[in-house]
């Protein structure tokens, strides 16, 4: 079995209390997991704050933390997460978003669902502003079993409940919909480094807010990597946020489905550009 090296790709924006957060979440995850883990915060040119951040949490915790930066110029999450890519080690990605707060399990849980052929497609529970708050300024400890959500829910601090319950699905559960890329998200999306250098990653002429993670699925799924259903173990937190700028999202959809008219495979503009060019013969 090939041995899995986990490299996650954080991305984020100007929000260094929720990064903190999922960060130090990281930090907790099992033991089986921060053997080799390593951290890319895919950051979309953020102020200097979370430049000081990285800096401080650097020297505490247990696992390889890198500071992948761009200039501020607009919505470009794509390019973010591709240069973030570039920089990583690891031969697994597991993009996570740096408002998504995963549970202690949730990298060692990506590992036992990861598979050649496939990426993973996990999902996530949207918190309230409220509990977010409450999160954010240590007034609240985040529950980490599943019948203590409970109450949480029925005080709708959660808009769901079931994606926390730890079910043990089988296989073919898990791969009832192999070519469905509806629904997949980067905030919680696993796939082999090698699969998103062969599609060329994220197509960054999407910018501004929206679909460019859906293109990215609909180009690996055409290249014959299949999708698996991450739900019922590898859920996310989604801490609240107010709805971002959406006034690009009109040419985004146009651009997706153009691209869903087509057998197009590879990002015209992608991850290629900050791979260290092969030497060049001298033959």
């Amino acid at each position: 079995m090939l041995a899995i090296q986990p490299s996650l790709i954080v991305t984020t924006y100007n929000r260094p209390d929720a990064l903190k957060r999922v960060l130090l979440a990281l930090a907790q995850q099992q033991a089986i997991a921060l053997q080799t883990l390593e951290i890319i915060v895919a950051d979309d040119g953020s102020r200097v704050e979370t430049a000081y951040l990285i800096q401080q949490l650097q020297k505490t915790l247990p696992y390889r933390l890198v500071h992948s930066w761009q200039t501020d110029d607009g919505f470009r999450a794509g390019m973010a997460r591709n240069r973030a890519v570039a920089k990583a080690t690891g031969n697994y990605c597991i993009f996570l978003d740096g408002d998504c707060i995963p549970r202690p399990d949730f990298v060692a849980q990506h590992i036992k669902l990861a598979e050649v052929g496939y990426f993973v497609a996990g999902n996530r529970v949207l918190l309230s502003e409220r509990f977010t708050q409450a999160v954010l300024q240590d007034r609240m400890i985040i529950p980490q079993h599943f019948w203590t959500w409970w109450r949480t829910y029925w005080q709708g601090d959660i808009n769901r409940l079931l994606p926390l319950y730890p079910l043990p699905m089988p296989t073919y559960w898990r791969k009832r919909y192999l070519d469905r890329w509806q629904g997949a998200k980067t905030c919680n999306l696993a796939v082999w480094r090698t699969d998103f250098l062969a599609v060329n990653g994220f197509d960054e002429q999407f910018q501004g807010w929206g679909h460019e993670d859906a293109d990215l699925v609909v180009r690996l799924i055409r290249a014959g990597i299949k999708r698996k259903d991450g739900r019922f173990a590898v859920p996310v937190l989604h801490l609240w946020h107010p709805e971002q700028d959406r006034s690009q999202e009109p040419a985004n959809i146009a651009r997706l489905q153009a691209i869903l008219a087509t057998k197009t495979t590879v990002a015209t503009v992608g991850v290629n550009q900050y791979l260290p060019s092969p030497p060049v013969s001298e033959t």
